[in-house]
């Protein structure tokens, strides 16, 4: 009888959250035999598919490496690469891709700081370059748009889990290494130009889960996507891949705190992108490592 009272008292009292629930995306992990075919794909730290084609997706490599754009086809294939002129690559660790007043973007996250030092970071925006025709590789250049310096106003954090809010014109930052995760924000196109300030809006109601058998720093974001019409955000860590979802117009803040939806575990021994599909169907998840499988979730029917 208490029982069945205290189930009563809580549906009276949560009827929102409930029915929220209730409405909740599933996705389900695909059967996927796809492989990034590029050797030089060795630590793909970020990852994006294309505004123009829902084919193709965008990569890039992790610190270190040449400052290239990679270009692949949803089947794994190499398509080519472009060198981002004018952008070095300190410690690239994340990709998104958007659409801005009708033109189409990509968003370089230079934020990686494992030792949390460094005074500045920076966002490196593209033109998403045309892919060329079937048979043919992508290569040259491609000039930054603009560049968004920055750094966090509680002092250097280390962040591989960066997208854009492309309706609201919002950066979020996910930081890695902090106990919980904090969430950061910043202007897509800042008014003034200069040193920007990410300002902390949230953070997780606590850690990530890491699954079993645990991992070493499987807790800790290395990844994020939002979905184009910003109603979910996808991230994913050493240990698993999560959905945190928008209700209606409420802020980021709200909801990351609260927690999130866990998606079938995806395997990858050292998984550091996630990308949604344009239309928000599709999840991809890829590991460091050449060869690296791409891990599909395909969204399935509501969750009950």
């Amino acid at each position: 009888m208490i029982e069945r009272l205290a189930a009563g008292l809580l549906l009276f009292a949560f009827p929102a959250a409930l029915a929220a629930e209730e409405a909740a995306p599933a996705f389900a992990r695909q059967k996927s035999e796809v492989e990034l075919k590029s050797r030089e794909l060795a630590e793909a730290s970020g990852m994006a598919a294309s505004t123009k084609d829902a084919n193709l997706l965008w990569l890039i490599n992790d610190s270190g490496s040449p400052s290239d754009l990679f270009l692949t086809g949803s089947d794994g294939s190499e398509r080519g690469k472009v060198d981002v002129k004018g952008a070095k690559n300190v410690d690239w660790e994340d990709l998104a891709s958007f659409v801005l007043d009708g033109k189409s973007y990509l968003l370089i996250a230079d934020t990686g700081d494992n030792g949390s030092q460094r005074p500045e970071c920076a966002l490196h925006i593209v033109a998403e370059p045309t892919a060329p025709k079937a048979g043919a590789l992508l290569a040259g250049k491609v000039p930054v748009a603009w560049t968004i310096r920055f750094r966090y106003e509680d002092g250097p954090r280390d962040c591989e889990s960066v997208s854009v809010d492309a309706k609201g014109k919002k950066i979020l930052l996910l930081s890695k290494r902090t106990d919980p995760p904090m969430l950061y924000e910043l202007p897509l196109k800042p008014g003034k130009d200069g040193l920007q300030i990410a300002k902390r809006i949230g953070q997780l109601g606590k850690n990530l889960s890491n699954g079993m058998p645990p991992m070493p720093f499987g807790t800790q974001p290395t990844g994020m996507s939002i979905t184009p019409d910003g109603s979910m955000a996808a991230v994913v860590t050493y240990g698993g891949a999560f959905l945190f979802l928008r209700q209606g117009g409420e802020a980021w803040a709200a909801a990351f705190a609260r927690a999130p939806l866990t998606l079938p575990a995806h395997h990858l021994r050292q998984a550091e992108s996630i990308a949604f599909s344009r239309d928000g169907s599709l999840i991809r998840v890829a590991s460091e490592g050449a060869g690296t499988p791409l891990v599909l979730y395909g969204r399935a029917a509501v969750a009950k």
